[in-house]
């Protein structure tokens, strides 16, 4: 359409910009937010925290379905930081 600007280029930049600037940061979330499941209410008459020298058990754990996941989105984060840093340092 205008001999100026490349909408073909324009579009790519936008989608890689859209993934690496907001996706990487949302896989990482997600994967800590998978390590660290939210803890449920506490049950009725039982302290959600412990004191200093009893601490809380009632603490929900990610599991291993949750510890897998967790692990495969950072593998697709490192592997997105080493491919991006792999990009810059071989350009010519």
């Amino acid at each position: 359409m205008n001999s100026w600007i490349d909408l073909d280029a324009l579009w790519k930049i936008l989608v890689v910009g859209l993934l690496t600037g907001a996706g990487l940061p949302a896989l990482f979330a997600l994967a800590l937010r998978l390590l660290n499941p939210p803890a449920g209410p506490a049950p009725t008459g039982v302290p959600a925290t412990g004191s200093a020298s009893e601490p809380a058990t009632d603490r929900p754990t990610a599991g291993p379905v949750g510890y897998a996941l967790a692990g495969l989105l950072l593998a697709v984060v490192l592997a997105s930081i080493g491919w991006g840093i792999s990009v810059i340092v071989n350009h010519r």
